[in-house]
């Protein structure tokens, strides 16, 4: 398998997600489950404290993100192939997402989730960024990168301008892409 020109230590490519059945099974305690969280903080604290701290919590989570695209972009991450050989993508409001995972273990309960764990799958080792610049750019419509879809950790990093090609971006005043396509 082709590690697509990177200088990317080529991982296996093909797997049965049965052999990592172990690493599969989610063993979260449920009262650390993101959605089993709970607070003592009441609605008119809240509200105050979002107020005072608005523009910190803004440049705060634009440069979280900024470093989170950083070390996206330097990554190589395991993207899966559909039955066709063609990366595996999904559709939402308009939008394909090519689908990437951080490890096998992440894949695996991506296919379980999927109902799609007792085939063989093929996989890509890639570097985010030539997801996001290379890959993205190529598809006919609007496009990002899910990061470890369907897990309590993913990321989206959406067809917006800083994170793809101006040219592959979303005008979002418009709702157009930047380039013709």
């Amino acid at each position: 398998m082709s590690n697509n020109g990177d200088d990317i230590p080529e991982a296996p490519g093909v797997f049965r997600l049965s052999d990592l059945a172990g690493d599969a099974t989610d063993t979260r305690d449920s009262a650390t489950d993101t959605g089993a969280r709970t607070t003592t903080q009441s609605a008119a604290d809240t509200d105050a404290a979002a107020d005072t701290d608005t523009d910190t919590d803004t440049d705060t989570d634009t440069e979280g993100f900024a470093e989170l695209l950083a070390l996206f972009r330097s990554t190589a991450v395991l993207v899966p192939l559909d039955p066709f050989g063609s990366l595996w993508t999904a559709e939402q409001n308009g939008v394909r997402w090519i689908c990437a995972f951080s490890d096998e273990a992440t894949l695996a309960r991506f296919a379980y989730a999927q109902q799609d764990a007792g085939r063989p799958w093929e996989y890509r080792t890639v570097l985010g960024s030539r997801l996001l610049d290379e890959m993205v750019p190529m598809l006919p419509v609007p496009a990002g990168v899910a990061l470890d879809a369907g897990s309590p950790d993913g990321m989206l990093f959406p067809p917006v301008r800083g994170v793809v090609p101006d040219a592959a971006a979303v005008d979002l005043g418009s709702g157009t892409q930047g380039g013709a396509r």
